[in-house]
């Protein structure tokens, strides 16, 4: 008895998506839309591998002899260790750094591609996915900050998201300057409990916040969170903070007044209300771009100005409770991160989006189109011996900018190949038998009105007897009659 093969699984690694034309299609759209606005700002592209050294991720890199926790790691030949990026930025600052001397400063680009995490998988989070970044590298001013944030609010627009968004923008600096005049400058596990309080001021609200900052809160299921454990005093002050965006006008008087005595905390304010001058003198209204304290985002990471994009309209999450899309890109300073590989100061600022994410967000609101495409016209196979004749008329469709195919597969059933057409979502087939090419004619089925009239016609006599949305077209008069098929408007007007 022979021994069965043994055939391997068609399966993907957990953690990765296949993507097809559909979506390609889709967000190949969205990104030009989001290129137009960047390149309308002077950003170039600029493209780096998909590799780095591990050693140039910077905190990434862990303290094991395999450093493959949190990133895709391989040693070379030459026993480096090479990582799959992470993110966009880290790249972005060894290729500036490696051609210093070349590049412009500031340096202006964007950025498209796939990053990569080695965490667990699970519902919406990939291990595999998509950024779409632009950074000015050597750009110290908060106007470049500022920039970065009307940049993100035209993107929207263009996106169709206008009305629907707002860009929201705090500075580290004023964050720390609120936690020092609150005496928790030398606490950084409890000051990282009120800035993860902070945090959660667009879900719980004032009341929720100040339970988060004293002693702690229970939640509606009966759990319950710890507090910061702050005296009524410094919640008061960081209460303060959160809500001084309440009145528009004196929100910069309390944010100075909470700030007060600390250095870093009053260079802060003064660069969130030079970035409010640049918004209001470029027309960006603060329903669109606007100064909020209790914006939290990459401790770590960012060093003065934070920002984010905001999507505003309702969404049902996964409980069927009603809540705003949320987040669908952030940036912010990062003057530190160029330091690594250079030795004199580099100020850089940056946004990145999420691609996955905001293109949800389209699909949710009708702006981006994920229908099937319009497939190619086929060119049947009727006679085996005149396929040079049918490559002759989809040459001829081709030069004139027609999307065509010969028909190449193994079968020759004329049933199977309008299976086939019909699966490629083709707008028609071209028949031509002896009968047709005696007569220098080919029979063309238009698929697309061809199935709008069998909606209805039920009778098969009268459907042979109509012949819905089929004709005979003279071999010469092809490329003219596909043309007005395709394009009926722009034949009605020739």
């Amino acid at each position: 008895m022979a021994k069965k093969t043994k055939r391997l699984a068609p399966t993907l690694p957990r953690g990765f998506v296949d993507r097809d034309a559909v979506e390609i299609t889709a967000l190949e759209q969205m990104f030009h839309r989001i290129r137009s606005v960047y390149e309308r700002y002077g950003f170039d592209p600029v493209e780096t591998p998909l590799f780095e050294y591990t050693e140039s991720l910077g905190k990434f890199l862990p303290d094991t002899d395999r450093p493959n926790a949190g990133v895709f790691s391989l040693q070379d030949d030459d026993e480096k260790w090479m990582s799959l990026r992470y993110d966009l930025t880290a790249p972005l600052a060894r290729y500036f750094a490696q051609n210093y001397d070349a590049l412009p400063k500031p340096y202006r680009s964007y950025r498209q591609g796939y990053v990569f995490r080695n965490e667990k998988p699970g519902p919406g989070r990939f291990r595999q996915f998509m950024q779409f970044d632009a950074d000015s590298v050597g750009a110290p001013d908060p106007a470049a900050d500022a920039e970065m944030c009307m940049m993100m609010a035209d993107v929207m627009d263009e996106l169709g998201l206008g009305g629907k968004f707002i860009i929201r923008v705090n500075n580290r600096k004023v964050l720390d300057g609120v936690l020092a005049a609150a005496g928790l400058a030398e606490e950084p596990e409890k000051a990282l409990t009120v800035l993860r309080a902070i945090d959660k001021m667009d879900r719980l609200g004032e009341e929720g916040v100040k339970l988060l900052l004293g002693a702690g809160r229970k939640d509606e299921s009966g759990d319950f969170t710890e507090g910061a454990g702050l005296d009524n005093a410094q919640i008061d002050r960081i209460l303060a903070y959160v809500m001084a965006d309440a009145d528009a006008d004196k929100m910069f008087e309390v944010l100075a007044a909470q700030v007060e005595g600390s250095e870093t905390g009053a260079a802060g304010v003064a660069e969130l209300k030079e970035m409010q001058a640049l918004f209001d003198a470029a027309g960006y209204p603060r329903d669109k771009v606007k100064i909020d304290p209790s914006v939290v985002r990459g401790l770590e990471y960012y060093t003065g100005p934070v920002f984010e994009a905001e999507l505003t309209f309702p969404v049902t999450n996964e409980k069927g409770q009603t809540v705003v899309f949320g987040s669908v890109g952030g940036g912010g300073r990062y003057d530190g991160l160029v330091s690594r590989f250079r030795p004199e100061p580099v100020p850089a600022t940056g946004f990145s989006i999420g691609v996955s994410r905001l293109a949800h967000a389209l699909q949710l609101v009708g702006e981006l189109d994920v229908t099937e495409k319009q497939g190619p016209v086929v060119v049947l196979i009727m006679d085996k011996d005149q396929i040079a004749s049918y490559q002759a008329m989809v040459a001829d469709l081709r030069k004139a900018g027609i999307r065509a195919e010969l028909y190449l597969g193994a079968s020759k059933n004329m049933a199977k190949q309008m299976k086939y057409a019909d699966k490629r979502n083709a707008p028609a087939v071209i028949i031509e038998g002896s009968q047709e090419r005696e007569a220098g004619e080919v029979q063309v089925k238009d698929l697309v009105a061809g199935k709008l009239a069998s909606l209805e016609i039920t009778d098969n006599a009268e459907w042979r007897a109509a012949r819905p949305a089929q004709a005979s077209v003279k071999r010469a008069d092809l490329v003219a009659h596909i043309h007005a098929l395709l394009e009926p408007d722009s034949a009605d007007g020739e």
